[in-house]
């Protein structure tokens, strides 16, 4: 199915429910929960010296870290073609563009929306069944606490910073519990038919009509674990995954140096750290988090000054999601999708066979 033969079908789908007023209270929170970690990010900045911190930064290492997001990207498309080979071939190009499509997307808007449309496209666009692909991007949320937790674990002996003796032990302990969730994902895909009978017990209590769109959804979606019944290429998915976090790792480091900040780059595994709980956060692309959580770690671990940690978690922030939302934006000009009607698609319901599914 061509693009935008796809995007039709994307339009048929959405929903059309009639518009009641409501107050929006999960956008209310969102924005005040941004508005707190912003303000508990600069609150304490002297914005002159935070000006010549910008107007002092290394040029080169921002422009080597743009080239190292950008490449971030391609180890992601990458790896999900190794996920989704089982299900069928995906040309690479596809599989670069609607990643790309799909973290825009989750980037400026809310609700993380992005994780369910990223799969919805692919399968829409090549003809795969949305519950398996979907089941890829699962996988790959395992695979990255896996490579995240495996990284800082391996660079806990090469810090020269004082974390703490219960911080290296929690770390290896993680690493370990990681690979232990892997390997329990990796012996529950090799049954299958026990994901479709729980669902089958589940939809006892359901509507005819809604138990048979879980027991569907759910054997499909047990489909799209086959590559977790493959050692071979669970393997190969987990090494994509270690080389993608050690590049956004990269990234990190660059900006870090670029700013005068002296972080050594197995420092910049226990900066991720905090990265990934700050982005945690509900809200816009991160934003107050991600500066909040790097201005902490920089600060407390490897002396930075207020000052140059802000500079730099601002630079950090704009390197990690400005050039894949400009990049994103464009594909979706080509493709003819638009922000307001990405947030707007939702999956069709999926029938009981795959035939139909791809009608």
């Amino acid at each position: 199915m061509n693009t935008r033969r796809g995007v039709r079908a994307l339009r048929h789908v959405m929903s059309s429910s009639p518009r009641t007023f409501r107050i929006p209270w999960s956008g209310l929170l969102i924005a005040g929960l941004t508005a707190l970690l912003l303000w508990l990010f600069a609150r304490d900045l002297d914005w002159a010296h935070l000006r010549v911190a910008f107007a002092s930064a290394n040029l080169g290492f921002i422009g080597l870290a743009v080239l190292t997001t950008l490449q971030t990207y391609l180890l992601r498309a990458w790896r999900w073609q190794a996920l989704l080979r089982p299900l069928g071939d995906v040309p690479f190009g596809r599989a670069f563009r609607t990643t790309v499509i799909g973290f825009t997307a989750l980037f400026l808007l809310p609700a993380r929306v992005g994780e369910v449309l990223r799969p919805y496209l692919l399968a829409r666009q090549v003809g795969l069944n949305f519950s398996a692909t979907f089941a890829t991007i699962i996988i790959e949320r395992a695979l990255d606490l896996t490579a995240v937790l495996l990284l800082f674990a391996g660079a806990m002996p090469f810090l020269s910073v004082d974390v703490g003796a219960e911080t290296r032990i929690a770390g290896a302990l993680a690493a370990v519990a990681a690979l232990v969730g892997l390997a329990a994902l990796f012996v529950c895909a090799g049954h299958p038919e026990k994901v479709g009978l729980g669902a089958d017990w589940f939809s006892r209590i359901l509507p005819a009509r809604a138990a048979a769109a879980v027991g569907t959804f759910a054997r499909k979606f047990a489909e799209g674990l086959a590559v977790m019944r493959e050692p071979r290429a669970l393997a190969v998915s987990l090494a994509w995954s270690l080389a993608l976090w050690a590049s956004i790792c990269l990234g990190i480091w660059l900006v870090s140096r670029a700013f005068g900040v002296t972080v050594p780059f197995s420092g910049s595994f226990l900066i991720v750290m905090y990265l990934v709980v700050g982005v945690a956060a509900p809200t816009p692309g991160g934003a107050g988090g991600f500066h909040w959580a790097y201005k902490l770690a920089v600060t407390t671990y490897f002396g930075a000054t207020v000052d140059e940690a802000a500079a730099a978690a601002i630079l950090l922030h704009l390197v990690s999601f400005a050039p894949v939302a400009v990049l994103g934006l464009a594909f979706m000009w080509q493709d003819g999708l638009t922000l307001g009607g990405l947030k707007a698609m939702r999956p069709a319901p999926e029938s009981g066979t795959e035939e139909e599914t791809r009608r």
